[in-house]
């Protein structure tokens, strides 16, 4: 899949040397889309209404689903495990649950100046998020700890909901 001003193409790379673009009509309701994160049967695409999924079961005619989240100005996404982490500009990180990719919420916002683009890394029991503000540099934000077990009763589960607290920038 690749993000263009003219909108989401997918790319056949079966063969590496002749690569072929595919007619994808069904994408057609995405506006100047910017980035796309995959995750099992699912894509989640930042555009400029927010953002968007997509079902790629059968990946040569994928589907945009009626699933979206309104967001001013959302730039990049990440998926691990069941959230979302959008970077939305000066609305900040956009945590949302696609747990049920069909009817994605939002659950969570950390303000920040300019939120261009996000990453997550776990490290021991600590799950990150690194976003890069376009203001303030590099934040890091600390979205679960072994710390916080009395307030996140869920902190050892699959996918305890993320508290972002700011560690560093």
């Amino acid at each position: 899949f690749v993000c263009a001003d003219s909108g989401l193409s997918l790319i056949d790379l079966n063969d590496p040397l002749h690569p072929k673009l595919l007619d994808t009509p069904s994408l057609a309701g995405l506006k100047h889309p910017r980035k796309i994160a995959l995750q099992f049967r699912y894509g989640f695409v930042c555009d400029d209404d927010g953002l968007k999924v997509i079902d790629v079961t059968d990946i040569e005619h994928p589907k945009l689903l009626d699933a979206r989240v309104p967001i001013a100005d959302a730039r990049d996404v990440y998926i691990t495990r069941t959230y979302a982490y959008v970077a939305a500009g000066h609305d900040g990180l956009i945590i949302i649950d696609v747990e049920k990719p069909d009817s994605p919420k939002q659950v969570e916002n950390f303000p920040t100046e300019d939120a261009t683009a996000v990453r997550v890394g776990m490290t021991n029991s600590c799950l990150y998020a690194y976003v890069a503000d376009g203001r303030a540099g590099l934040k890091v934000l600390e979205l679960t700890s072994p710390d916080d077990r009395d307030g996140t009763p869920t902190y050892m589960g699959f996918s305890p909901l993320p508290k972002p607290r700011l560690i560093a920038w």
